[in-house]
């Protein structure tokens, strides 16, 4: 039997999706606090739950196009830096964790399934879940820690992985892109169980 590079590539992306949900530890990006420039760039690359998202984000803005290619990371990005007020305020915001979660698995199953909402739902769909995302940041940030610095770091972050998943979005064919969807949804899954 002939296996193609293109189910090789297929193979290889849902092992590595397998081998980042098998590390709990890895799962969420909040486990203490921070604050500043470098812990700001580095939080949404530390905890797959953001990581995966904000991938996740820039897979979805390529698949749909248009004006939804800087929009829906924009609309993101804007909103996750009021949840980080809301974080860095100690405003209470309910299901949080659950929230995070949930944007794994619609954000997975909207690309999966290749769903092209109208625009402005599409920015707010991605809104609530960047709240949450936000809030989750900005909860983590350190007393006396530049909360502007550490805001701006993760904000930047964010936007460099949806751009990231922007990219791979457009160099991959449409069924590899639906699968990384997928990977996506089952790594949220995965979360739910795990959290």
């Amino acid at each position: 039997m002939k296996i193609s590079l293109r189910n090789n590539s297929i193979v290889r992306a849902a092992s590595l999706t397998l081998l980042f949900a098998s590390v709990p530890s890895l799962a969420y990006a909040h486990p203490g606090e921070a604050g500043g420039l470098a812990h700001g760039l580095a939080h949404p690359f530390i905890g797959l739950d953001h990581l995966c998202a904000m991938v996740a984000v820039g897979l979805w803005a390529a698949q749909m196009g248009g004006r939804a290619a800087w929009l829906v990371p924009l609309s993101f990005v804007a909103v996750m830096a009021l949840g980080g007020l809301l974080g860095m305020a100690a405003i209470a915001v309910p299901f949080v964790e659950t929230g995070i979660v949930m944007s794994l698995l619609t954000l997975g199953v909207l690309i999966a399934a290749a769903v092209r909402l109208p625009l402005a739902l599409s920015a707010i769909v991605v809104g609530v879940f960047a709240l949450f995302h936000g809030y989750a940041h900005g909860t983590a940030t350190s007393p006396g820690a530049s909360a502007f610095a550490y805001a701006l770091g993760f904000m930047s972050a964010s936007a460099l992985l949806h751009l990231s998943g922007y990219a791979f979005g457009m160099l991959v064919r449409a069924q590899l892109l639906r699968f990384a969807g997928a990977a996506v949804a089952m790594t949220g899954g995965y979360l739910w169980f795990v959290a």
